[in-house]
């Protein structure tokens, strides 16, 4: 039920051309049941000698025409209305698939359109927990799963109803025994159809989430072609998607089995009904029970009801891929979304920036910040050293509001962090990731991102200051340059800068660099450094980073270590102290002093 209302809701705006689309196929449904009635007249009436047994509307048409005798005389008449009728049901039947198609494909896209928005706002975490392929299949396969059953199968749904009232009305007004006879084995069909239902539909849940897997595993090889060369590991990548592929390849047969017994199953039991549909009718109809015109209609008509309630089972199995589509999508659109308090502050920020007794943890019990304490005034620089997963990474996500904290406090300017909207804080921290992402365009392009309507000249200075202009100018393109997916056709550096430039064009008042610059040589790093100390509108700068050199010339430098801070000061205040930050100095320096004196030696 909740599957039906979720679609249902989709549906809103084109449910009007379903009903049209329905209607069409029952008014096609009625001018191709009317055909063996003519033919029953033609038989019994025209050419034979039967009274004629038919309502008063009929007979006042026939009559309008001149009667029994100017048929027998005319038999084109007759075949002239199988052909009108013939041509209506096919003028209905292309209105039908028409109104059903238009109405599907917007529906689809509405679908998509909803299902994309929905997963841009969601939250954070989601998407550092979800796998990229499947997204990208409930998105796109699921969609056209859907699409496709409501452009042909759900409309069938109507057609096979409508040829079972509309057949087993007339079929009944003619002979009540021969009706019984031609419908005995149907309801066997239909339970049959809804057992097939069942199975098919569990098994098209696990052959959906077996492609979902091997889709994402074959996103993840590509995405990492270089690490994979780098390291030979093509044999490795190959038999685990051929692992996934035979899972997937083994569900699929097991679908096939189902598909195999269904339709071998109720294709005896439909031939059964034929069979005994002739029997019965021969048998009576030489009896003098039935005549030979109503004989005729029956076995029609069984050809015409049987064909429908044999296709229910494509239809089930449509409804039953469609049901498991839904679901995925549904998961998607059952997550909430994440609170960006529209009407929170909008102020201007200068950079002024308090840490108060902040707390946080992502599953609880286990804290990742404890108790961290610091400020930074607008324009200063504040460096943050520490070993792996002490909490820099995630003390700026909190900074960006891509993560909310528990315990303390953050303060911009003045104002608590938690007041300000979202979107507005993150307009004004310009974060920059140490793997960048970077689109499949244009150099320019991907650095005019940053900005709404950049103009060139903006996007060479950024381009100066980041110390990639001079490497870009070199190249045959330019700026018009491909970087491909990912930038696959830069280096890390390269990559890197580019980043740099992106979130320097915004001029936001805050700026991170976390560990964005570990690509680059220790000159460049100077640069870019220097370059950034230089511009007119000096931001706050946050730099994480395990150089030193990069962390020396910052304002302040903390260093944390478990999420808590252990040391703050200047360079040469934390040279003083024992600790991390200066077993660090003496390891760099004396790794960078070693060659040195080897070459002084010899």
């Amino acid at each position: 039920m909740k599957n039906i209302k979720f679609l249902w809701n989709f549906m809103k705006g084109n449910r009007s051309r379903y009903m049209a689309a329905i209607l069409s196929i029952g008014v096609a449904t009625l001018f191709s049941l009317i055909g063996p009635l003519v033919i029953r007249i033609t038989i019994d009436s025209v050419i034979g000698a039967e009274e004629l047994n038919v309502s008063l509307a009929v007979k006042n048409i026939i009559e309008g025409i001149g009667g029994l005798g100017y048929l027998r005389n005319n038999l084109w008449i007759p075949a002239l209305a199988l052909v009108t009728f013939t041509i209506l049901r096919g003028v209905f039947l292309f209105y039908k698939g028409k109104w059903s198609a238009q109405a599907a494909e917007s529906v689809s896209k509405k679908m998509r359109d909803e299902v994309y928005d929905h997963l841009q706002h969601l939250p954070y975490q989601y998407h550092v927990n979800a796998e990229p392929g499947d997204l990208i299949q409930r998105c796109t396969s699921d969609v056209d799963t859907i699409r496709r059953f409501l452009a042909t199968q759900f409309v069938e749904i109507g057609s096979a109803l409508f040829m079972l009232v509309f057949s087993a009305y007339i079929m009944f007004s003619m002979d009540v025994k021969m009706t019984l006879v031609s419908l005995s084995l149907v309801p066997i069909i239909f339970g049959f159809s809804i057992v097939f239902f069942k199975k098919v539909k569990v098994a098209f849940k696990l052959t959906d989430e077996a492609e979902g897997s091997m889709s994402t595993t074959l996103q993840e090889n590509l995405t990492g072609l270089r690490v994979v060369r780098a390291f030979g590991r093509q044999r490795y990548e190959v038999e685990k998607f051929e692992e996934k592929n035979r899972v997937n390849r083994d569900l699929t047969y097991k679908l096939i089995r189902l598909f195999a017994w269904y339709w071998s199953v109720s294709d005896l039991i439909c031939m059964l009904q034929t069979g005994m549909v002739l029997i019965g009718g021969v048998y009576w109809t030489l009896m003098g029970n039935i005549t030979l015109g109503t004989m005729v209609v029956f076995i029609s008509y069984i050809g015409m009801l049987l064909w429908p309630i044999r296709q229910l089972g494509r239809v089930i199995t449509d409804m039953g891929k469609a049901m498991v589509a839904i679901e995925r999508l549904q998961e998607i659109m059952d997550e909430e979304k994440e609170e960006m308090e529209e009407n929170g502050d909008q102020p201007i920020i200068s950079g002024n920036i308090s840490f108060k007794n902040l707390e946080f943890q992502y599953e609880e019990g286990k804290s990742i910040l404890k108790n961290v304490s610091f400020e930074v005034k607008a324009g200063e620089t504040l460096a943050i050293l520490g070993a792996t997963r002490a909490g820099k990474s995630t003390l700026m996500h909190l900074l960006a509001r891509l993560f909310d904290y528990q315990k303390g406090s953050i303060k911009i300017d003045g104002r608590e962090l938690r007041t300000i909207d979202k979107k507005w804080i993150r307009k004004n921290v310009g974060l920059i990731l140490q793997e960048p992402f970077l689109f499949a365009k244009t150099i320019k392009d991907n650095i005019g991102l940053g900005k709404d309507i950049p103009t060139d000249e903006e996007i060479y200075d950024v381009s100066k200051v980041a110390s990639i202009h001079e490497v870009i100018t070199s190249f045959n393109q330019g700026y018009e340059t491909l970087v491909g997916e990912r930038g696959v056709s830069l280096s890390g550096g390269q990559k890197q800068r580019l980043a740099i430039a992106r979130t320097l064009i915004a001029n936001s008042p805050i700026i991170v660099f976390d560990d964005s610059l570990s690509a680059v040589d220790t000159e460049t790093d100077a640069s870019i450094r220097r370059a950034l100390n230089q511009r007119a509108n000096r931001a706050t700068t946050f730099i994480i980073s395990h150089r030193i050199t990069t962390l020396a010339e910052a304002d302040k430098i903390i260093v944390l270590d478990k999420g808590e801070v252990v040391q703050m000061g200047n360079h040469e205040e934390l040279l003083k102290q024992p600790g991390l930050y200066k077993r660090i100095w003496d390891i760099q320096n004396s790794t960078e002093e070693e060659p040195v004196n080897k070459a002084v030696n010899k």
